[in-house]
């Protein structure tokens, strides 16, 4: 049962009435760039090293100190490479190791988060929202003596709770929240300041509410996209074989010994390009 099962051929593209989803498309680099005044310098970074390195933002989330070895490997030009090997990862339950090539540009924004305990995660939403709150202090206009005294206003019983390493929703629900105050919606569309959220959606008819949806689609890019970004430049430059490799892709038609080989070539082009 189980030969015949992994016999079957997957769907191809347009051949049967299976719902086709868009192809994921990389994003332009200026909507990268213009939502960095709006997110945190967590997500900053991992949005970096998706660019730099080709690693999923689930990946991206789950990289500890620990996991870094800092060690010999070396492009040609003698150029180091680190490498993160993750214990856990989309394909760790094939039995498959997954690397993270570490080029120069990547560690440097990798670096300042390795200064914690090796088992703890470099991304943490709470370290972020504490930064957020004392940056908050830190532009407070109004005297300590009059207003809200710090924390006095936070939600008793919040909906969401920062936790200790990004997911890959929270992550996407940042890029998309940073998305919306880089691009945002034209009147009438736009939640005027004065809004609550249930005032703003009662206040839109059903045709202002299309429109909405339509504009965010149009505006607003997620994390997988940056993949794409990394990976459209590797195969362009260095060839499919330094891509797949450093990809983490996997085909039962090429040996170890031949892995091996492409190792080598995906610590050169790492070190280029990350």
């Amino acid at each position: 049962m189980l030969h015949a099962l992994q016999a079957v051929q997957g769907l191809k593209r347009n051949r049967s009435d299976a719902h086709e989803s868009d192809a994921v498309k990389p994003v332009p680099v200026d909507s990268v760039n213009a939502i960095q005044p709006f997110v945190s310098r967590q997500v900053w970074a991992m949005i970096q090293l998706q660019l730099f390195t080709a690693a999923r933002a689930g990946e991206i989330a789950r990289v500890r100190p620990i996991d870094i070895d800092r060690g010999d490997e070396k492009a040609p030009d003698g150029r180091r490479a680190w490498i993160c090997r993750l214990k856990e990862h989309k394909t760790a339950w094939h039995g498959h190791e997954r690397k993270i090539y570490i080029g120069p540009r990547a560690q440097q924004v990798l670096a300042p988060f390795l200064l914690r305990a090796p088992r703890a995660f470099c991304f943490s939403p709470t370290e972020a929202e504490v930064e957020r709150r004392e940056r908050l202090h830190d532009e407070r206009t109004t005297p300590l003596s009059c207003g809200n005294v710090p924390g006095s206003n936070r939600r008793k019983a919040p909906k969401r709770t920062a936790g200790e390493r990004y997911t890959t929703d929270a992550y996407r629900r940042a890029i998309a929240r940073a998305c919306d105050q880089a691009f945002p919606a034209p009147e009438p569309l736009a939640r005027r300041e004065d809004e609550t959220i249930a005032e703003w959606e009662e206040r839109l008819t059903p045709e202002q509410k299309a429109e909405l949806v339509a504009w965010q689609k149009a505006h607003r890019w997620h994390p997988h996209q940056l993949r794409h970004n990394a990976a459209t430049d590797l195969r362009k430059e260095f060839g499919i074989e330094a891509a797949r490799i450093i990809l983490g892709h996997r085909s039962a038609a090429i040996t170890e010994v031949y892995a091996e080989q492409d190792e080598r070539q995906a610590i050169e082009a790492i070190v280029k390009v990350g």
